[in-house]
């Protein structure tokens, strides 16, 4: 139907699938760049980004359906999400502390899905995403919280690995072992969502500097004071201080153990759910002024 957008590795394009007696879907195609047709190299890349991505079924990630090829170019068919992704709902407001801990809530039982995945012998593939920012979460007009863009994503038992040293993913929601280079575990993807929430939360992020490279040594420092300068609420700057802690095993232990921290918060609250989310995402809609939905996927990083 038309073309969305391109990063460095693919295109990505809104269509209509159909079937049987009329039936008739959207749907969204990630194409690898004409460029990098008949590269191996990328090649391998991005049918093992669908391959990764279709073993990843749950009701926070981006479903991927399909790996195909057409006309010497290789596909990946995804689901389309109706509505925007946080980042550009978050340019036109926050949507208050219960709100913020919900979609975190949502977001901590995507990681936990990808940070659980297991190989056919039950062995565990030790995902993590590398790369949760506002960008890559979309949010229905039916207040679903999906997770998107594995095509950064590495599995420790997959055969080509990420070399040390190499970054990749979104600078300003990077872990300071992932700024460093060095090695990730899901504490990693932890500090990210930490830093989505502080987001979410205040509407700024907690390490920006004047430069890329000022917010990376910050980043590096994690120092993020007291939090008593921000408006965070008393009972929630804890478990903003433990997602952003410099050391990984000062974070929570796992994605279940974050939700677990943030239970308490949430029932302090009004409640805060799918009817809620969906009226704020339409409310950012139509103050966009015909803003395009967005689509199931995001892109890399160009």
């Amino acid at each position: 139907m038309r073309r969305l957008g391109a990063g460095g590795m693919a295109e990505v394009f809104l269509a209509l699938a159909f079937g049987a007696s009329g039936f008739e879907k959207r749907v969204v195609l990630k194409v690898l760049r004409p460029e990098h047709q008949g590269n191996p190299t990328y090649e391998r890349m991005f049918l093992e980004e669908g391959r990764l991505g279709a073993r990843l079924s749950h009701r926070n990630l981006v479903g991927v359906h399909d790996l195909g090829s057409a006309d010497g170019a290789y596909y990946v068919r995804l689901d389309y999400v109706e509505g925007a992704d946080l980042a550009t709902l978050l340019a036109r407001g926050g949507p208050g502390t219960a709100l913020a801990l919900f979609v975190a809530d949502e977001l901590a039982l995507a990681l936990g899905a990808v940070h659980g995945l297991e190989d056919e012998s039950g062995r565990p593939l030790g995902l993590v995403h590398r790369d949760v920012t506002p960008s890559n979460v979309l949010l229905s007009r039916l207040g679903e919280v999906k997770l998107a863009d594995f095509g950064i994503a590495k599995a420790t038992l997959l055969r080509e690995q990420t070399r040390s040293g190499v970054r990749k993913g979104t600078y300003a929601y990077m872990s300071p072992e992932q700024v460093r280079g060095g090695a990730l575990g899901p504490a990693s993807d932890l500090f990210s969502l930490g830093t989505t929430l502080h987001e979410l939360l205040t509407g700024r992020r907690p390490f920006d500097g004047e430069t890329p490279l000022e917010t990376m040594e910050r980043i590096r420092e994690a120092d993020v004071g007291a939090l008593a300068d921000v408006d965070v609420d008393e009972d929630v700057r804890p478990v903003l201080r433990a997602c952003l802690a410099r050391r990984p095993g000062d974070r929570p232990g796992s994605a279940g153990e974050l939700r677990r921290m943030l239970s308490p918060l949430r029932r302090a609250r009004p409640e805060a759910g799918p009817p809620e989310l969906a009226r704020w995402v339409r409310e950012g809609l139509r103050a966009s002024q015909g803003h395009a939905p967005a689509a199931g996927t995001v892109l890399e990083e160009t």
